[in-house]
């Protein structure tokens, strides 16, 4: 399961018919209608913001709408186009200015598929990995090791501080936090000791 890094966009036209996709990162339900309500805000002029989103550890909460196209043909293929590709945590519009010619039924699903395709391609993703807060407070020399046993792992969102110790914050994911603690303290004979924040 992947969720995406930053917002993103594309667009295509297709008979006279602008579609703008783009993409956010969202953590749940409450922030889809702030960004709906900011999309149509933004773009009064368009004919259609259709949206569909999927959100949850394991992709468990999913909504859409066609925004007025005929049922079934915007906002489900855009929803089925996220399925496919197995994202959570992301809310994916689609903008569409009508350009005078109807793409009929079948036109509208392609079209509306195509552009979250598009914009997919173009957003960034990283796995979903349950991440663990940490914070630790070294002397320098112990510091030397940390730095050094800290590159066996991954870590995110790492700030350090340089006063007369160094603090070392961020996260790591969750599964590897007690083995993290476990060989810091171990390799700095006890004096460095990883707390969970």
């Amino acid at each position: 399961m992947d969720i995406p890094l930053s917002p993103a966009a594309a667009e295509f036209t297709v008979k006279g018919s602008r579609f703008l996709g783009e993409t956010f990162p969202i953590a749940g339900q409450t922030e889809v209608r702030e960004i709906l309500k900011a999309q149509k805000a933004k773009y009064a002029d368009a004919t259609h913001v259709v949206h569909a989103f999927i959100c949850g550890k394991s992709a468990e909460v999913m909504g859409m709408s066609d925004d007025g196209e005929p049922g079934g043909t915007a906002g489900r293929p855009v929803l089925d186009v996220l399925k496919g590709r197995g994202v959570t945590n992301i809310l994916l519009t689609v903008t569409r200015w009508f350009g005078g010619t109807l793409l009929g039924t079948g036109g509208l699903v392609h079209a509306y598929g195509d552009a979250a395709k598009l914009v997919l391609d173009a957003t960034r993703f990283e796995a979903l990995i349950e991440k663990a807060a940490f914070s630790l407070t070294c002397d320098y020399t112990s510091y030397q090791i940390v730095k050094h046993q800290s590159e066996n792992w991954t870590l995110y969102d790492v700030n350090e501080s340089f006063g007369e110790d160094v603090s070392v914050s961020g996260k790591i994911a969750a599964k590897d936090l007690a083995e993290f603690s476990k060989v810091l303290f171990e390799k700095t004979n006890g004096k460095v000791t990883v707390t969970a924040v």
